[in-house]
């Protein structure tokens, strides 16, 4: 009887406290809701956009082209390279990225004039609503114009196709099956943004100032402290109007250019929207003589942050927050070193260096020598590889017959062409494992060599080698500059040689491949010129003082169709409204 009596009152305390046990408890997950509560986690949407920058971290995919190979086998750009590019597999595909990225600052926009940013004071609250619209706009800019960069082609009726225009966010309930616009399209929709993004962002720069006259125009009546608050220089890593104008400067260099481009008027939009940057910094005698070295420890670590423009380094127009790490020695160390030496210049690119007096070397005026090949070179080569005899963090490296594990193809982390990676390591980096140490490092969104670069490239196009059109100098002004940087003697009695629009459409092409090297320019280069991308990649076998020429990896691209990359296939089969480039 006991028992039973038991027995009911432990029934009776379950079922009394059955609804609360099986009621779900709050997870504490965040909704919808709170993006419009909560101001710090509604920036969160707009920071998932910066995490989507495509160079915010090095590609590498110099690999995929003929300045560079891979010794790891699985490399995806060596994949792509040797044949297994397809609308299936691309390693260079920005498509969900962008479009994702897209999405996002497009829901970041509906949230803007919502939130509460600082309630409590208008006059910030209403300030944090312009700089994050000037941000937004901005970042999508940016995100479109790097997805156009990657699926830019001809359609199937040969009409130039560019990217889906997504300019409102889409919910669960839109159709997402949206066409793709043409080249012209998409290329004005992105200077529409940066124009509705320079509403905001008026200034170059996000700087600190000390009284109202320094107030720009539209801010003229907020407080010198506020205005600081939401625009002070801290923020000097965000997207501002320097680096927006910049942006279209590429945006008008890449629908210049022969892949997308029959109108020689648009090279002079490209060479003024360059222009119009490097005035801000004092035109060619902005040129940082150490420009070339940026990546080197001595100038990393002076790097500040608030630092007035120019930005902590007059050779970054922007770039990433420092980090300390050893990842990209570890990464293409040679071996001796403790490196895997993934990424292995080819000889293709050394011969791309000049002599030490400006001439390349198949010319005779150069006075190469075959069997001392690195000697009397531009110095470029010493400072960027890795060749036999040259010095990686104080140790000699010997790549030819006889060097240990760094020679050519010794073993799995060897190189593979008779070259290391030397550009962009730090070389205080040790990496021994009874006592590694790690170094500062950064990512380069963009940089102002690119931007000389460009105006050298537009300019030549519109005004020939020595029109400077409103800027006061011209291409050969900007090449002569650059040249004399990396050690070239100032007389260059090469550049001064030359006098038509086709040579120094060859040298600039030439001096961009030398001082973007293994920055992720080589590959769309290429493609934008229409050159040729076929040429196999070579290397050197070195046994004492013989220096052979030898292939080390076949490219197996198709010139009449890979100029242009494809839509992903996944989203052709999905939206009928898509149509894929001609050849994927």
């Amino acid at each position: 009887m006991r028992l039973f009596i038991y027995i009911l009152f432990v029934l009776s305390t379950v079922t009394l406290w059955s609804c609360d046990l099986l009621e779900p408890v709050n997870d504490n997950h965040a909704t919808l809701d709170r993006l419009y509560k909560d101001p710090g986690f509604a920036e969160g949407v707009l920071m998932t956009a910066y995490n989507r920058i495509p160079t915010n971290n090095l590609s590498f995919n110099d690999v995929a082209t003929d300045d560079a190979v891979s010794n790891n086998k699985q490399n995806d750009y060596l994949r792509m390279a040797t044949g297994q590019w397809s609308a299936i597999y691309n390693p260079v595909d920005q498509w969900t990225n962008c479009i994702s990225g897209i999405q996002t600052t497009n829901q970041f926009i509906t949230l803007i004039d919502t939130v509460n940013w600082k309630g409590s004071v208008p006059e910030l609250n209403w300030l944090y609503t312009q700089r994050f619209k000037g941000e937004a706009y901005a970042l999508r800019a940016l995100l479109q114009y790097h997805l156009l960069v990657a699926v830019a082609g001809p359609g199937p009726g040969g009409q130039m196709l560019g990217i889906p225009i997504i300019d409102k966010f889409l919910d669960g309930n839109t159709d997402f099956n949206i066409p793709r616009a043409t080249f012209t399209e998409s290329v004005n929709r992105i200077y529409a943004d940066i124009n509705e993004s320079m509403k905001y962002l008026t200034m170059n720069d996000y700087l600190t100032i000390s009284s109202t006259a320094q107030l720009p125009s539209g801010y003229e009546k907020v407080s010198v402290s506020n205005y600081n608050i939401v625009f002070g220089s801290e923020l000097n890593q965000r997207i501002s109007a320097r680096v927006l104008r910049g942006l279209r400067a590429k945006v008008a260099l890449l629908a210049a250019s022969p892949a997308f481009n029959t109108d020689p008027s648009k090279w002079e939009q490209a060479a003024n929207y360059a222009g119009e940057v490097l005035k801000s910094v004092g035109g060619l005698t902005g040129i940082d003589p150490d420009g070339n070295k940026f990546y080197q420890k001595t100038l990393v670590d002076k790097l500040n942050v608030s630092a007035a423009p120019p930005i902590d380094q007059k050779e970054i127009l922007w770039r990433r927050s420092v980090v300390t790490t050893n990842s990209r020695e570890m990464a293409n160390y040679p071996p001796s070193l403790f490196g895997r030496g993934n990424v292995n210049p080819t000889q293709n690119l050394v011969d791309a260096f000049p002599a030490a007096n400006g001439y390349p070397i198949d010319r005779a005026e150069s006075k190469y020598d075959k069997t001392k090949p690195y000697d009397n070179r531009d110095p470029r080569l010493r400072q960027y590889i890795a060749y036999n005899g040259n010095t990686v963090s104080g140790k000699t490296i010997l790549t030819g017959v006889g060097g240990g594990i760094d020679a050519k193809d010794s073993l799995e982390t060897s190189t593979r062409t008779g070259y290391y990676l030397k550009k962009l390591l730090v070389e205080e980096v040790n990496l021994n494992p009874v006592s590694p140490t790690t170094q500062k490092h950064y990512e380069v969104h963009m940089r102002y060599t690119e931007l000389f670069l460009m105006y050298a490239e537009a300019a030549n196009e519109v005004w020939g080698p020595t029109g400077a059109g409103a800027w006061g100098y011209s291409a050969k002004d900007v090449i002569g500059a650059i040249r004399s940087r990396a050690g070239i003697p100032k007389a260059d009695p090469y550049l001064a040689s030359i006098s038509t629009k086709e040579e120094m459409r060859q040298l600039i092409r030439n001096e961009r491949r030398l001082e973007l090297c293994f920055e992720g320019f080589r590959f769309w280069d290429l493609r934008r010129w229409k050159a040729d991308l076929t040429e196999t990649a070579k290397g050197i076998n070195i046994n004492k003082t013989n220096y052979t020429v030898v292939d080390v990896e076949h490219r197996a691209y198709k010139n009449n169709f890979m100029h242009y990359g494809p839509v992903p296939q996944t989203e052709i089969v999905k939206y009928r409204a898509l149509q894929q480039n001609q050849g994927w």
